[in-house]
């Protein structure tokens, strides 16, 4: 498929995700609530003021997501999270299932959008009693065949993050979706490194999953600053997701790589900038390029001229603004004759000139 065909819009709660729609930002809490319901809060709060249109939740806890085990293929690994097993990791980064009602109930009160990413079955039947208006499949989740098929029977907006998924996987995800009657699905480019390098993005990729699976499509970000997501909105992307805490001083299992208040507000401003940028593409020219033209050259009387004289490249020249006849027309006109006396700084035009 080389053509990116007309794709339907999705609707999750009151915003919109579509070809002529903003892009959606989601904040991304994660575990940077610390294991602090008061500090949960106070990132939802956040979250708001700093211009997202919704928060993001993770609906597991260690013992549905992993086993307690110190085998070695259930250790953490070199990166971020060094010397811990999965088990031990997840105990610390899951948000407690009682709190999640009730931020939900706070994001509902002040206007923001609160949804979760289950990683089972029981995760599903509970966010469903939350009523929760979309979901979110996890990277490393994208290949749960069974959990995709619950979630899509639900009928509710899926979103999808691409990180560790081949072709396969997601033709595969999105055909069960397909199969389960459910065809509101959008797929984030991802690279699951935490913090993920510049390098390593591939932030072309956005088009290349829009013209290959003709979905809407977005970004799930890692990286430090801003400039991936801005660019990613500049390529494509309607829907980019970054993680969001208070203060990285605070620490935290995803603290290194998340966005404070302040740098996220910025983000936001700079993509809402960057759309009105961007245009329609259209090269027709428009009443504002008309009146902009007025700074542009045109034809002027640049020495007295007497009604019968010449014109010559003495009396005649091209200079700003462009009020007069255009400056094409300087060659035809030199050696003909002026119809009228014509004083200096006049604007040149067709009934001065004895054609």
């Amino acid at each position: 498929m080389d053509q990116i065909k007309s794709i339907p819009d999705i609707q999750i709660g009151n915003k919109t995700i579509g070809e002529n729609s903003p892009a959606f930002i989601i904040a991304e809490m994660s575990g940077n609530h610390n294991m602090d319901y008061s500090r949960a809060e106070e990132i939802v709060y956040a979250a708001k003021e700093a211009g997202a249109d919704a928060i993001k939740l993770q609906t597991y806890t260690a013992d549905t997501i992993t086993l307690d085990s110190d085998r070695a293929c259930f250790q953490t690994g070199d990166g971020l999270w060094k010397g811990q097993t999965l088990y031990e990791l997840y105990q610390k980064a899951y948000t407690p299932w009682e709190w999640q009602p009730k931020l939900k109930e706070l994001a509902d009160k002040i206007g923001l959008i609160l949804f979760s990413s289950p990683f089972d079955p029981t995760s599903v039947d509970f966010l469903e009693e939350m009523d929760v208006p979309a979901y979110k499949i996890a990277s490393f989740e994208i290949t749960d065949i069974p959990l995709i098929k619950k979630i899509a029977l639900l009928g509710k907006p899926i979103i999808f993050s691409t990180g560790v998924a081949s072709m396969g996987d997601i033709d595969l995800a999105l055909s069960t979706c397909r199969e389960a009657g459910n065809d509101q699905t959008i797929l984030l480019k991802c690279t699951s490194q935490y913090p993920a390098p510049y390098e390593n993005m591939n932030l072309s990729a956005v088009k290349t999953l829009q013209r290959c699976f003709q979905c809407n499509c977005g970004l799930s970000d890692h990286t430090l600053g801003d400039e991936v997501a801005v660019a990613g909105v500049a390529l494509g992307a309607k829907v980019i997701e970054k993680h969001f805490t208070l203060k990285r001083a605070d620490g935290g299992v995803d603290s290194a790589f998340s966005m404070e208040k302040e740098e996220f507000a910025a983000m936001v401003q700079k993509i809402r900038n960057v759309e009105k940028a961007i245009g329609t593409g259209d090269l027709r020219f428009t009443s504002q390029m008309e009146c902009d033209r007025g700074g542009a050259r045109s034809l002027f009387v640049c020495k007295e001229i007497k009604a019968g004289e010449a014109f010559t490249e003495e009396n005649i020249r091209s200079v700003r603004p462009g009020i007069g006849m255009p400056p094409r027309y300087l060659e035809e006109i030199l050696g003909k004759k002026a119809t009228r006396d014509l004083e200096y700084a006049k604007p040149l035009e067709k009934g001065d000139v004895a054609w």
